[in-house]
């Protein structure tokens, strides 16, 4: 067993671990930045909704659509001389969080749409009848009773992102996808390749335990 690992530098591993982790962190809040509003503005505007613009929803849909139909791997090498312009480099955690928002936020739109969809449209019309404003019906009504459904889209989106972060690798982005192309890969080290994977794994299982147990959580409520 010791000599299966024998091509393994730990040190490397954990400075490979915390990039992925540096990479996710990032863009998962950048992408939920952006995308939560994006969302909240594509349910507002499409067919039967409160504030219903055929025109616009058309073209926020064109935009999402076409970006999400986009594969990541050419993304990344589209997006370099922006992301270069926009950070400096395209190498890196830096070089890689364009890039990986870019691509996740359009998915995580449709995922809050979706879940904005699913309120009862009886809880928005009560709202309504209150006079509430705008802003009161998507922070009082909306966001809290898709809340479940906001969470198990942020969970899906964390999920993709880890996958994102490995074929990030592929262009020099670090992190355990770098790792195993540059090692597991390119110079054969099977055990390399191994224990990314495993790390790669338990990452998933984590983010997926733990939105699990949110959405539980705030389903109750």
């Amino acid at each position: 067993m010791t000599e299966f690992f024998t091509n393994i530098d730990w040190y490397d591993i954990w400075i490979a671990t915390l990039d992925t982790l540096l990479m996710l962190g990032g863009s998962l809040f950048f992408t939920v930045l952006l995308g939560l509003p994006l969302g909240i503005l594509l349910f507002l505007t499409g067919p039967r909704q409160m504030f219903e613009r055929n025109g616009l929803y058309a073209v926020l849909s064109l935009i999402v659509n076409a970006l999400r139909s986009l594969p990541f791997i050419i993304l990344l090498i589209v997006m370099i001389p922006f992301t270069k312009f926009l950070t400096g480099t395209s190498l890196g955690v830096a070089g890689a969080i364009p890039p990986l928002v870019v691509g996740a936020t359009p998915f995580f739109a449709r995922l809050v749409e979706t879940a904005l969809r699913e309120v009862d449209r009886g809880i928005i019309e009560a709202t309504q009848s209150m006079g509430a404003s705008t802003r009161q019906i998507i922070t009082r009504a909306l966001l809290p009773e898709a809340r479940p459904g906001i969470i198990a889209a942020v969970t899906v989106i964390a999920i993709t992102l880890v996958s994102y972060t490995a074929m990030a690798g592929v262009v020099g982005g670090g992190g355990l996808g770098d790792l195993a192309i540059r090692y597991g890969y390119q110079r054969f080290q099977t055990d390399v390749m191994i224990v990314t994977v495993v790390l790669l794994l338990v990452l998933v299982q984590i983010l997926q335990s733990i939105g699990d147990r949110l959405v539980v959580h705030y389903s109750r409520k």
